[in-house]
C-alpha cells in the first residue's frame, strides 16, 4: 500500500512534491531536521516563510528525506 503524502500548507490537499528542511535554532540543537511538505504551487511560499525567520536549511525531493527528520 503506498501512502499519498500531502501539502503542508493550510488546507491545501495537494500532493507533495517537495519536502522542505527546516531549523529553530532557539529550540532545536543544530543536527534536528524539522520537515514540512511542499505541493509545486507553495513550495515558494513555504520556503520563503521559514527563509525570512532563518530557519531554512533545504528542501529535496520527497524520495530523498533523510532519515530521522522530521
Amino acid at each position: 500500500m503506498s501512502v499519498e503524502l500531502q501539502c503542508s500548507a493550510k488546507d491545501c490537499r495537494a500532493s507533495a512534491t517537495r519536502a522542505i528542511l527546516w531549523n529553530n535554532p532557539r529550540l532545536h540543537t543544530p543536527e534536528r531536521k524539522k520537515t514540512w511538505l511542499a505541493c509545486d504551487d507553495h513550495l515558494d511560499h513555504l520556503r520563503d516563510f521559514l527563509t525570512l525567520r532563518d530557519f531554512y536549511l533545504t528542501d529535496v525531493s520527497i524520495d530523498d528525506i533523510p532519515e530521522g527528520a522530521g
